[in-house]
């Protein structure tokens, strides 16, 4: 049979079969693992050309800071428009396997890239197993070594932009550790392991799958460096295993797997040639979900009443003094934010009071029972959307003892006019509190819904997220009720405008800059007049 088309030195796996390696028996037992070729998608049209433009991201001794962020992966009704992009990575153990999805993510220079390991999720062995591994005896290349059950579930929550809870895997002890590392949501999602073609419901959810086809002699001298060096093991052990499990596994399971892939890279990650495609090829991908959010979100909704979620703090002379001074241009930056720490105060008190309470009976100091009131939830946190929203930090932490502090840095594209998100950190089990998310003004929303729509992936219940902001305008308030009708919105003022630039009219200004002393760029918007330095 005649080998896949090749372009350069990349192979390209049409409909037809590279004949299998081993015998007709280890075909069929491939029967179960994998669907036939003839019934998968037809190959993906090739990519020509990308234009590439400085990449977003700064190289520093020690680390990459990207400098560009996530766009948004939802559309203006708060749901998810795409799925991320899943590339699955197949091929023999020590193939190269993670230097390839490395040099890919390095390639492809844009942030929010997950990488998955299959090698966290080796099943939990019993103790007749743990001793049978100990001594080499143990065969962890074969399909039943693998949690597919977990694998594909985590990468269906990947996928939809969930938070998923990652396994850590010992190779010195054969075990799970106790601790398990959190990933949350990528545009790009790259899938890497032995068996990772190996599954009918697993191929389902790759959208492209490559295989990394090694020398079996560089195989076996990257896995005696790598066993012996990383995971503790000797030489024989190594050599035993690897002719008593790895060799005759990669024959029946893994080799026969090459036929399902849509790009089969040779020398691995020597091939510069197949790398540069596939980054095309992804980058075409990621150009057709991309999403215009803010665009929609101003021209929705408008003139519809007030949603029903809102609650506006009474405006009292007092409450209507403070607005006057801090919306005043010529007001000191003190007395700005003397005033404006009132507001919150009053604001965080006000949004108090919406939390569930249950009736509670104490005894005073005078032994007579007195019946109240007492929260009912099981925590408070706190989400500030940076810069502007960590200013409201203080008022809550006045008001709940031990509150719990998040921060989610947002700030708009200046060349899409999109918010894209830069930087996270939730508490953990935040899914089961009450989240208090602040910002000091919001404009279309676009930020708001993107911070709502971050603690949703991390499966906060619409119902326990209360929006808190000194100022929005009709416009935000319209974005998010609409796309989270059970998301609480809490503020002390409804301003009825935005213009053309995304200001709320007429307004408070730039709240951040006249908080911290800064100056506003030309084109900030309220959205995002918290862009950090």
């Amino acid at each position: 049979m005649s080998s896949p088309p090749t372009y350069g030195s990349v192979r390209f796996s049409g409909c037809r079969a590279l004949a299998p390696a081993g015998s007709n028996s280890s075909a069929e037992s491939l029967d179960r693992l994998y669907p036939a070729v003839g019934s998968s998608k037809p190959p993906r049209k090739r990519t020509t050309s990308q234009c590439k433009s400085e990449p977003p991201l700064l190289r520093t001794s020690k680390r990459t800071i990207y400098t560009a962020g996530r766009p948004p992966w939802y559309n203006e009704h708060g749901t998810q428009s795409k799925e991320a992009f899943v590339i699955g990575l197949g091929g023999g153990s020590a193939s190269g396997k993670t230097t390839v999805a490395t040099m890919i993510i390095e390639a492809l220079d844009v942030p929010w890239v997950v990488l998955l390991s299959m090698d966290s999720f080796y099943k939990v062995l019993t103790k007749q197993q743990q001793e049978q591994a100990a001594s080499n005896d143990f065969n962890f290349d074969h399909p039943d070594a693998f949690d597919f059950d977990l694998i594909i579930a985590t990468l269906k929550k990947l996928k939809q932009g969930k938070s998923v809870k990652i396994p850590i895997y010992d190779f010195t002890t054969h075990s799970r550790k106790k601790e398990w590392k959190t990933l949350y949501g990528a545009n790009v999602i790259i899938f890497e392991g032995i068996m990772a073609f190996a599954d009918k419901e697993l191929l389902k959810l790759l959208d492209l799958k490559i295989f990394v086809d090694t020398d079996s002699d560089i195989r076996l001298v990257r896995r005696l460096r790598r066993d012996i060096s990383e995971r503790g093991r000797d030489i024989e052990g190594v050599i035993k295993q690897y002719n008593k499990f790895v060799k005759p596994a990669f024959d029946q399971y893994i080799q026969p797997t090459m036929r399902l892939a849509d790009i089969v890279v040779p020398r691995g990650s020597g091939n510069t040639v197949a790398i540069d495609l596939i980054v095309q090829h992804v980058h075409s991908q990621l150009e057709e979900r991309e999403l215009s959010v803010r665009a929609a979100l101003a021209s929705a909704h408008q003139y519809h009443p007030l949603p029903q979620t809102l609650s506006v703090l009474k405006s009292t002379p007092q409450v209507r003094g403070m607005h006057t001074i801090i919306r005043n241009k010529e007001t000191s930056r003190d007395e700005f934010i003397f005033y404006s720490k009132r507001l919150m105060r009053l604001l965080i008190e006000h949004a108090l009071s919406f939390l569930p309470f249950q009736t509670c009976t104490v005894q005073t100091p005078q032994g007579q029972d007195y019946e109240g009131r007492t929260y009912s939830g099981k925590q408070i946190t706190g989400v500030s959307i940076l810069r502007a929203g960590e200013t409201m930090e203080p008022a809550l932490r006045a008001v709940c003892k031990d509150v719990r502090i998040g921060t989610i840095l947002i700030q708009t594209n200046c060349n899409t006019g999109e918010p894209e998100l830069h930087y996270l950190r939730l508490p953990k089990d935040i899914s089961e509190d009450h989240v208090i998310l602040m910002d000091c003004t919001v404009s279309t929303g676009a930020a708001a819904m993107m911070a709502v729509r971050v603690l949703l992936d991390h499966d906060v219940p619409e119902d326990k997220i209360f929006l808190l902001s000194l100022l929005m305008a009709e416009m935000g308030v319209h974005s998010v009720a609409y796309a989270f009708p059970r998301v609480k919105i809490i503020t002390t003022a409804v301003d009825k405008k935005v213009n053309d630039l995304f200001r709320i009219i007429p307004g408070i200004g730039n709240f951040g800059d006249r908080y911290f002393g800064t100056d506003a760029p030309p084109d900030w918007s309220d959205d995002e007049d918290a862009l950090s330095t």
